[in-house]
């Protein structure tokens, strides 16, 4: 055995001559066992709270998204787009055309997103988990065009499941100046029929601002006849959705991007990666705080063990090795702090997705969750456990070897 990591274990369970060492050094470990369940629970609830949104776009946005590199929209018939259609690796090819447009019923209006999709949208989204209605996802029918609205903006509209009256929709036409005389000259004007429907996917993105209707119709009403602004992709089961991406982007060239359901959802996941990333910096500063009650300790444990470091080196330690003693002291302390800190939190965070212990309010159902979500994930495990040691190592480093040097000169 290492002879440094011999004596250095012996001095750590063994008991001292001044028993306030042994309650130091059982602070030491506590400290830092703290910080590390505080980062290891803080961090299982971003990845809590992060797989929560996931569960809830997810089920309208595609697996995969192609849109142009360049520009609002592409041509539908574009060569690389047709050769795309024998990957076999695909399931649903739907396109789509997404753009903005003014809704007006009765004494309400407001800014919305038109969404035109082809028939197999509905199979592509399974929005029958999604209506809310006595009628049936249906978009047009002879010359009849149909609008899906999402829940909360059929409310802001005073507006029901199903609606008589027709909603008038209004797009500026392409390329036209607004004519100050007659404003709605400029505009496009058409109109959308309910189909006894709503939708709601419990995301305000959607819910508050989106209408579903024909491709047929989006294009008329924004003047884009032959051209799409995405195409929506359902892969066939089993396919690996990364390998698809990659072989997709390398078939469609750099004049399209392809992105999947996360990158659809980039800047929401950007927000809640900084998020993370700063509670885990202010942690890891109160990590910093903790490892400074270690050096107490080992401060306090070099001027106990004068007598034998004496003794040592009459029997032939080098200084080296006996800096080591006490370098492996402190590092074995910062160890089964962490062992500990990680298995605490490990086990609280079991607790909390089985039990919901800490509640988001005292009203049940005033949440989407009633309690706080965690997910525990293993590589925020190795990632909290190794910056226990390094930042332990670090804040040890000079002070056990300047206090080391002192007691041997």
């Amino acid at each position: 055995m290492n002879f440094p990591f011999y004596i250095a274990r012996r001095y750590l369970f063994s008991k001292k001559s001044h028993h306030a060492i042994n309650i130091i050094s059982a602070i030491s470990v506590c400290g830092v066992a703290l910080a590390t369940m505080a980062l290891i629970c803080t961090m299982s609830v971003f990845n809590g709270f992060q797989d929560l949104v996931a569960s809830f776009f997810t089920a309208i946005d595609p697996q995969l998204k192609i849109t142009p590199s360049q520009g609002k929209t592409m041509a539908a018939d574009d060569p690389r787009l047709t050769a795309l259609k024998a990957y076999p690796g695909i399931k649903i090819y739907t396109e789509t055309l997404e753009d903005h447009a003014l809704v007006i019923c009765g004494e309400h209006q407001a800014m919305v997103t038109i969404k035109g999709v082809d028939d197999n949208f509905a199979q592509m989204a399974n929005l029958n988990k999604l209506l809310y209605g006595d009628g049936t996802f249906t978009l047009h029918a002879d010359v009849l065009e149909f609008g899906v609205l999402g829940i909360q903006l059929a409310a802001q509209l005073g507006l029901g499941a199903s609606f008589d009256t027709p909603l008038r929709v209004y797009a500026p036409q392409k390329g036209e100046r607004v004519n100050l005389s007659n404003p709605t000259e400029s505009f496009t004007q058409s109109e959308l029929y309910s189909p006894g429907v709503v939708f709601a996917v419990k995301q305000a993105k959607y819910d508050t601002g989106y209408i579903l209707t024909s491709l047929r119709f989006a294009r008329d009403l924004f003047g884009q006849q032959g051209r799409v602004s995405a195409i929506e992709l359902q892969l066939q089961d089993g396919v690996d959705i990364r390998q698809a991406q990659a072989d997709i982007q390398k078939i469609l060239g750099n004049g399209f991007t392809v992105k999947d359901r996360y990158e659809q959802q980039e800047d929401v996941f950007r927000i809640m990666e900084v998020e993370k990333l700063i509670a885990y910096l202010f942690l890891t500063f109160i990590l910093l705080v903790a490892s400074f009650n270690i050096i107490g300790s080992i401060s306090m444990l070099i001027i106990d063990k004068k007598e034998d470091v004496r003794t040592l080196r009459n029997l032939g330690a080098k200084d080296n090795q006996i800096i080591r003693i006490f370098l492996f002291e402190g590092r074995m302390i910062s160890g089964f702090g962490a062992l500990i800190g990680i298995i605490v939190g490990i086990t609280l965070c079991y607790l909390q997705q089985t039990y919901g212990l800490i509640t988001l309010g005292n009203s049940s159902g005033s949440f989407v969750v009633d309690a706080y979500p965690v997910s525990v994930h293993p590589w925020d495990v190795v990632i909290v456990f190794f910056t226990v040691l390094l930042v332990s190592y670090g804040a040890l480093w000079y002070p056990v070897r300047y206090l080391s040097k002192r007691l041997l000169d």
